[in-house]
């Protein structure tokens, strides 16, 4: 089982001056459309532009060993929650001991009918970045 938190304690662990960083897996794509202020992007998986499915990242792990420690506090989040859950997984896995799991992500979680199970960040209204702000990394920047 994996630790998750919910948008709000991601919130207060961010704002809390307790060193938590962000780690945004969405698509290059998603992080541009807007993200959580001082994000590093290193998407789990990318938009294959001929099915416009997602294929995993195969470099994930080894892209994030170059930005962050084993041992750094990180918040992992994606759209909705599912995607960061595989990602932390994959990075408890390769020795990552500090992060957990933003469930919501940045844009909620909805039930098949459509209600919203988890708020995401925007869904609460909290402050977003979007492409290029001072402080947040998009996933080129990040090599």
């Amino acid at each position: 089982m994996i630790p998750e938190i919910n948008v709000k304690q991601a919130r207060e662990r961010l704002d809390g001056g307790e060193g938590y960083v962000y780690l945004d897996v969405r698509t290059p794509e998603e992080f541009a459309e807007g993200h959580v202020p001082g994000a590093i992007n290193i998407p789990v998986a990318f938009a294959n532009p001929a099915t416009g499915r997602l294929e995993a990242n195969p470099d994930f792990v080894t892209d994030v060993i170059q930005v962050l420690n084993k041992d750094d506090k990180i918040i992992v989040g994606c759209r909705s929650g599912g995607r960061s859950a595989m990602a932390l997984e994959q990075l408890i896995d390769a020795g990552f001991s500090g992060g957990v799991n933003m469930m919501g992500g940045f844009s909620g979680k909805t039930d098949m009918t459509g209600n919203l199970i988890a708020p995401g960040w925007t869904t609460l209204a909290y402050p977003v970045c979007g492409h290029g702000p001072a402080g947040c990394r998009q996933y080129e920047a990040t090599k």
